[in-house]
């Protein structure tokens, strides 16, 4: 992938940077908030190279990349001012329905934590895993050391949620950590089950915040109210070190009395209620979070579970939850290997084979839905079929986790020692064996090439001669690039004057500062390249003349460029031009193409536009 280039196109195609409120990313995708969503060209956004997908949820304009959303966002960042102006720490909150709104803060506040908590959770069934056999000893100086190293992180995630949460809610990022270190200091750790407690003789009872989500998000929503309101009413002098002084001094009293107990109570009943569930159908539940967690994730409903993980680790220090994800995100790979195998795309099974990889090793399945699965329909349904069963089966056996991980091939550790190995197996078993035997037997029904199958199949595009000249095969342009098709099919013209002329009514879709070549885009989708001479590039727009700006609508026989042949002959360049089809995948053949000499505006060759097959 072009970063560089894949940032400006999707830039570009959201309406520009004035249309973007604010931008963060998550694991695979970008989550933009614009300002007006009608002015984005999603079937641009989705055309564009590197781009998997693009979805709308929560509020949010997102753009799936997969594993490489980190360069992609960098690359943003560098065209643009949007990371200065907004800042992946500080995005705006959308509007919206009550659902919208909660799935869009939890998003926020727990994204930049997933990574870490997920490092630290891998490190920590690793660990088990080598005490299970007794690779380590658990009273070892190297145990204590490397189960602090996986235990800290999850163990103080109020310290961190401070910080994501205050970002979020526009507080003071420090006061907020400050309170938070209230929360986890020694000595109110150990106050835990101490009878008799009072605060200026108001009695409570502490709880622990260890792991704890709830009250830290709780407390620096009302920190951000309280802060606004003291800046606003002491004075310049005073309201700097007043304000911080005021929020821990109020609102930390408040969690221990109040905020801490309620909270405690409620994640209690959560916890316990999934673990009621759990122990009285777990078949049931497995089958549900199996089933469904992909669908769920294809709309971003899935973060609403990301609070549940933390509290019920924190309430039982396993998470029953997380299990059957792990057969929901195989199952789906599954599908994807199904898919690579049978396909007879080649863009298709590109991708379709690092996105099973991914998937299966480091748990990243957007590539397979978004570029695989969905697109295609039945894999996917398959996918969520096989993780049903493969979750049943997993939860029937009382598997749990015992670390917060994404769910993945590498991770595979923190469900051992937790119920039924064997049912274990069978559950994960089942949702790779299904849904892989269900797309070789049943198929699935694709168009010839994957961006065919993003929309409508397209209609052919009769394409005139740009310019004088005779037609020769591409093979005899002497750059392998173009000879062997690499970068799409037509046929080359050796010039015989030094006009180019426009070969249908299009728009202008690239136009290079050196102007020798010019991209256009035909209505019915088919992306041409029009390039003069070999290695062109190298005279920087010497002897090329054209004012042609990116966007311009132009109509057949309309004059492109001018350039001066006898000069360019003279400084050593091959005139012969590529005229060639840049997107093979919605136009994979060139046909009835002319040959010998053809002049400007005669029928050059067709390109035919992708049919959707049947693969059985």
């Amino acid at each position: 992938m072009d970063y560089s280039k894949t940032a400006a196109e999707i830039l570009d195609g959201i309406g520009g940077e004035k249309n973007v409120q604010s931008l963060v990313h998550c694991a695979t995708r970008l989550r933009f908030v614009l300002t007006d969503e009608t002015k984005a060209d999603t079937d641009r956004v989705r055309a564009t190279p590197g781009v998997i997908a693009v979805a709308r949820s929560g509020g949010q304009y997102q753009v799936v990349i997969g594993n490489d959303v980190p360069e992609v966002y960098a690359e943003i960042g560098k065209i643009s001012s949007i990371l200065q102006n907004t800042g992946d720490s500080r995005p705006k909150r959308t509007e919206g329905s009550l659902l919208s709104r909660f799935i869009s803060m939890i998003s926020a506040i727990f994204t930049p934590l997933l990574w870490p908590l997920a490092g630290t959770g891998l490190l920590k069934a690793f660990l088990s895993l080598a005490v299970a056999l007794s690779w380590i000893d658990s009273a070892s100086p190297t145990h204590l050391v490397l189960n602090a190293l996986s235990d800290a992180f999850i163990t103080f995630l109020p310290l961190a949620l401070a910080i994501t949460a205050a970002r979020y809610f526009k507080a003071s990022e420090f006061t907020s950590l400050a309170i938070a270190a209230a929360l986890v200091y020694p000595a109110i750790a150990g106050a835990q089950g101490v009878p008799d407690l009072n605060f200026f003789g108001i009695p409570f009872v502490m709880v622990s915040y260890a792991s704890s989500v709830i009250p830290i998000i709780i407390i620096v929503w009302l920190q951000s109210y309280g802060e606004r309101f003291f800046y606003a009413k002491l004075p310049a002098a005073i309201r700097r070190f007043m304000t911080p002084m005021i929020m821990v001094l109020v609102l930390v009293p408040l969690t221990f009395v109040v905020i801490g107990p309620i909270s405690n109570f409620v994640s209690s009943m959560l916890a316990d209620g999934i673990g009621w569930v759990f122990a009285v159908a777990p078949w049931l539940g497995g089958a549900l979070i199996g089933g469904s967690w992909q669908a769920l994730t294809t709309v971003g409903l899935h973060w609403g579970f990301i609070p549940l993980f933390a509290l019920e680790y924190q309430r039982t220090g396993l998470i029953l939850v997380l299990a059957p994800v792990f057969a929901s995100g195989f199952a789906q790979c599954a599908a994807a290997l199904g898919v690579w195998i049978r396909t007879r795309d080649a863009d298709r099974r590109s991708l379709a084979g690092p996105a099973t990889l991914s998937g299966f090793l480091a748990g990243i399945t957007e590539p397979a839905i978004y570029g695989v699965n969905l697109p295609l329909k039945r894999p996917f349904a398959f996918g969520l079929i096989g993780g049903a069963v493969g979750g049943a089966l997993i939860s029937a056996g009382g598997v749990s986790s015992s670390a917060f991980v994404v769910a993945s091939g590498l991770s595979l550790p923190a469900l051992f020692g937790s119920g039924s190995t064997l049912m274990l197996v069978l559950g994960l078993a089942a949702s790779i064996i299904i849904p892989f035997v269900l797309v070789m037997v049943f198929g699935f029904k694709e168009p010839v090439t994957a961006a065919a199958s993003m929309g409508e199949p397209s209609a052919d595009v009769a394409v005139n001669s740009p310019m004088d000249g005779v037609v020769v095969p591409l093979s005899e342009v002497p750059d392998i690039a173009f000879a062997e098709g690499g970068l799409g099919q037509g046929v080359a013209i050796r010039p015989t004057s030094g006009v180019v002329y426009a070969p249908f009514d299009g728009v202008v879709a690239a136009v290079f500062p050196s102007k020798h070549a010019i991209g256009l885009r035909h209505a019915n989708g088919a992306e041409l390249l029009i390039h003069v001479g070999i290695d062109t590039v190298k005279l920087a727009g010497e002897h090329f003349v054209s004012d042609l700006t990116k966007g311009q609508s132009v109509k057949a026989g309309e004059v492109l460029l001018e350039f001066d042949r006898a000069a360019i002959d003279a400084a050593g360049y091959d005139l012969i031009s590529p005229v060639i089809i840049l997107n093979a995948g919605k136009y994979p053949v060139v046909a009835s193409g002319a040959s010998g000499a053809i002049r400007h505006g005669d029928a050059l060759y067709l390109a035919v536009a992708a049919e959707p097959v049947e693969v059985k």
